[in-house]
């Protein structure tokens, strides 16, 4: 009987071990262009982007203006991940933050905003 136990034991455990390998795709990386200024507009866009479900990782250079993310296209898509930037205030090459939002930034943050 322990026996038994044993080998169902071992066969569930090889299952969801297979299961779990199988289903994890390695996460896409994708680049794209947001509007910002300073290490408050990074902490924000980044924040936005890393708070949606199935991003791995979110990185946006003050400098590039470059927002580089991991993600698991099962979950999210990179197209979802622009419209949460721009619903916090900052224009995506894809969305642009409402006026309203933008106009409530600190003043630091008021980008020249994009085309």
């Amino acid at each position: 009987m322990k026996i038994k136990m044993f080998v169902a034991f071992l066969f569930a455990a090889f299952l969801f071990v297979a299961n779990t390998t199988i289903s994890a795709a390695p996460p896409k990386k994708a680049s794209f262009t947001v509007a910002g200024n300073c290490g408050m507009c990074k902490k924000r866009v980044e924040k936005a982007a890393s708070g949606l479900e199935g991003v791995v990782e979110a990185v946006w250079s003050t400098e590039t203006k470059k927002m580089v993310v991991k993600y698991n296209a099962d979950k999210v898509s990179v197209s979802d991940i622009k419209k949460k930037i721009a619903a916090v205030g900052h224009d995506t090459d894809e969305f642009k933050a409402s006026k309203d939002v933008y106009d409530k930034l600190p003043g630091c943050c008021l980008y020249d905003r994009m085309q």
